[in-house]
Formats: structure tokens, sequence, C-alpha cells
């Protein structure tokens, strides 16, 4: 099971990390940042420590960016949170911002260690404000990645039947690549009844805002102790999930252009291992080629099915996006002219630096 711990010296930005939603909603998380000690990356040891101390680091960064709104931000990140972040992220080869590998790859445990991969029996190990939302934001979008599972196996199948000329195990892996589609769609249906559209908008998108096209941050960042000069870098976001770049390669799904763009700089925040497997699909033979040339009725059906569950896996994404914020966005403009100015934590503007666009921007 996942390492919910990092060793003992580490204890410091531990404490920091299981605190987050209290030191951030009590506006104290900075001052905590400031007084941490240094601590070196050097005594983290295997892939588990790294990616552990990657996900605390990364919420530690995010929760210290935007502890006051996307209003109150700031141009340096201390180097104390800074140069570790910083070797942890050259160790593993990730970006030093929060991507969707610390988010929801990294971030998950078993309440009960025997029991199902199911989200009642699921947790976070660390947190951010947004409550019940988050936690539901973060476990659903896990279930689409188990939920594709069978699909990133099933693409292993075909490459190898392509290769070995063996229609009836392409046939069979096509299969299996539709329905583990079909089951992310139903995955991610679950969205509706674990993720508030409210508190979505107002508060989890902030968290995972980056500092790349960002207008709220038009400079980037400093990483202090790092580099003198700013570096920007994109939001956390589902796009930078290797499964449906696996998908795209494999059935020669073309984007437009600005997508194209925006899809390939996602490939940089992914982890190495998994970005290699989506460039190893894309210069395997083309599976449309294959079967178009092997004019076999029953592949070229298997082909399509698998065509068609992702394009409504996206359209129904869409749907969720469309729901989540931009919907949300006219609701918080429309409140927020009706209810003047009330106090409580939804006072002062909503988010607008970001209105019309996911997380990643």
């Amino acid at each position: 099971s996942t390492k919910t711990e990092l060793p003992a010296s580490y204890g410091p930005w531990m404490e920091i990390a299981h605190d987050l939603p209290q030191l951030i909603t009590s506006h104290r998380l900075r001052s905590q940042v400031h007084q941490m000690p240094q601590l070196s990356a050097r005594h983290l040891r295997g892939r588990e420590e790294l990616h552990l101390a990657h996900l605390v680091l990364s919420f530690i960064t995010m929760g210290y960016l935007w502890q006051e709104g996307e209003e109150g931000t700031v141009k340096v990140l201390p180097r104390n949170l800074a140069v570790p972040f910083w070797e942890v992220s050259q160790a593993l080869g990730l970006p030093p911002i929060l991507s969707h590998a610390d988010f929801v790859l990294a971030n998950w445990r078993r309440k009960n260690p025997n029991g199902p991969l199911e989200i009642e029996n699921l947790d976070t190990i660390i947190s951010l404000p947004g409550g019940e939302s988050l936690r539901g934001f973060i476990l659903v979008t896990l279930l689409v990645e188990k939920a594709a599972v069978p699909g990133i196996k099933a693409i292993v199948q075909a490459v190898r039947a392509i290769l070995q000329l063996n229609e009836e195990t392409l046939h069979k892996a096509l299969q299996e690549l539709a329905e583990a589609i079909g089951d992310m769609s139903k995955a991610l249906t679950r969205m509706h009844d674990y993720v508030d559209p409210a508190v979505f908008y107002a508060v989890i998108r902030i968290f995972l805002s980056g500092w790349k096209d960002n207008p709220a941050m038009p400079d980037g960042l400093i990483y202090e102790g790092v580099s003198d000069e700013p570096m920007a870098y994109s939001g956390g976001s589902a796009a930078q999930s290797t499964v449906l770049h696996a998908f795209d390669e494999l059935l020669g799904v073309r984007h437009s252009e600005e997508s194209t763009a925006f899809l390939h700089r996602m490939r940089d925040y992914m982890p190495p291992p998994h970005r290699a497997f989506v460039e190893e699909i894309h210069r395997a033979p083309s599976l449309k080629q294959h079967v178009l040339s092997s004019g076999d009725a029953q592949l070229c059906a298997a082909f399509n099915q698998c065509v068609s569950a992702l394009a409504d896996f996206r359209s129904y994404h869409i749907t969720i996006v469309t729901k989540y914020i931009t919907l949300a966005a006219a609701k918080a403009k429309a409140g927020q002219a009706k209810a003047g100015d009330r106090a409580g934590p939804s006072a002062g503007k909503p988010p607008s630096a970001l209105e019309a666009k996911g997380t990643g921007g």
C-alpha cells in the first residue's frame, strides 16, 4: 500500500502538511513556513519516499501561494521550501508545482488496509481547503484512473498483437479498451454526488492554479535559492494524466493545433516513465493503418467502438466542466451581486483570473 509517512527527520514538513486546511483558513500557513527548518532532500530514499515528499511540498507550496486568494499573491517562494522542493522535483523528473501525479496518483490510502479500492474505503493523505468536496474530487478522479487500468493493459496487448499480426488478440484488446473507457465515464458520474460546484469553483480551483498564463501571477514565481529568474508552471490538470494521451496515441486521434500544443506541454508534467510510455505508443506501428489494410469488418467495428467511447467520455467531461466552472462562474457573479458585502468565507470577489479556464489554464 501507499507510503503515508516520511522519515522522522522530515517531521516539520509533515506537521505543516497534515494541518494545511486549518493553517490556510486561519491565515497562518505563511508564517509557519517561514519558521520551518531548512531540510535537505538528500535523506529521502527510493521513489515512494520521493513521491510522497513531492506531494507534501507541492501541497504546502500551493497553500503558501494562494493563502490570501488570488488578490494576495507573493513573488517569491522562500528558500526553506523552494530548495528542497526543487531537489525532490529534479530527482523525480517532475516540475516544482502540484501536478496530477501528486494530487491524485500519490495522494490516496486505504482506510482499512485489507479493504477494497472503493470510495468508502479510501482517503486522501494530504488535503487543502474544500473539505468533503476536495476529498471527493481527488478520489473520484482516482477511480477514473482505476477504471482505466484494464485499458492501459489492453493497449500493451494491442501493440503486441499488431507486431505479431494476431487479429484475434487485437480484436479482444480493442473490445477491452472500449469497455474500460465506458467504465471511466461511469466512474466520472460520481463527481455529481461528491463535489459541490460552488466549493469547487470558489475554493478548490484557486489552490490548483499555476503561475503560467495566469493574470493573478503574471511574472511567474522566484524559487529562492534556486534561481534569481522567475519560473512559470501550469496549474494541475487532468490533462496531465497519462491515460487519455495513451488512448489518443494508440487510436491515432488528432486534436486542433491549439489543443495539441497544450496537451503536449502537459506531458512535461507527467512522471518520466509515464511520458516514455506515451512516446513508445506513438512510435509503434499505426493501429489505424493496420485496421484499414486488414479489411476486417469486425476489427473495424471494434476500433470505431473505441473512438466512440473516447468521444463520449470527453463529451461527458465537458458537461462536467460546464457545471463546475462555466455555470458556477455565472452563479458566483449573480450571487455576489445579490449578496452585496456580506461577511464570511465567500466575502470578497469570486475568483476572476481563471473565470473561463480550467485549472491547467
